[in-house]
């Protein structure tokens, strides 16, 4: 925070809704300038995600139905992360789970917000190398409809310019990977 500039002030904060995954609540806030007004808000956990790519040079993606656009999106895969779990636990337990590979190498791609005017989620990526193709697969939740896709990362960047539909938080940290998945190739 810069210095000398003021936070507004919380003057009431109100729960909506709890849900599964997320809460929903109302807040009162004046500001600085004294005026007052009431800001929504989504409260989340925050989610983790991995960038997997093979030992070959493909991403490992997933294919989602989302309800909440009425369609698939293409996806790394990620997940909410519980109560009391370091985010990269949780990405170890999703990559497995949504895409039956299981990944011997971590390193820490960052953490952005992925919708900061009315939620507090918080992304935090991983690129996950020295992937192994499960013998046994987890089974999947029964509330998901996932297909496991493969691309270089050309192919990958190339579907988000032409404007595939692709998540937020996918484009986000295939951005943060790009140099090391791209190498000197990125400018040829």
């Amino acid at each position: 925070m810069p210095l000398g500039r003021e936070l507004p002030q919380l003057l009431k904060q109100r729960l909506f809704y709890r849900g599964r995954k997320f809460d929903f609540e109302v807040n009162r806030l004046r500001l600085p300038n004294k005026s007052e007004g009431e800001w929504e808000c989504i409260r989340h956990p925050g989610g983790a995600l991995a960038v997997p790519i093979t030992p070959e040079g493909k991403l490992v993606l997933v294919r989602q139905y989302r309800f909440a656009v009425g369609g698939r999106l293409l996806e790394f895969p990620a997940g909410t992360v519980e109560a009391n779990e370091d985010p990269l636990d949780t990405v170890k337990r999703e990559i497995e789970e949504e895409t039956g590979y299981r990944a011997h190498k971590w390193q820490t791609l960052g953490e952005f917000f992925i919708a900061p005017g009315y939620s507090d989620e918080v992304i935090y990526a991983f690129l996950a190398q020295d992937l192994e193709k499960l013998e046994t697969p987890p089974a999947q939740e029964e509330d998901e409809d996932i297909e496991t896709v493969l691309l270089t990362p050309q192919e990958l960047e190339k579907a988000i310019l032409q404007g595939e539909p692709i998540d937020a938080k996918s484009i986000s940290s295939f951005f943060l990977a790009r140099n090391f998945l791209l190498g000197d190739k990125k400018d040829k």
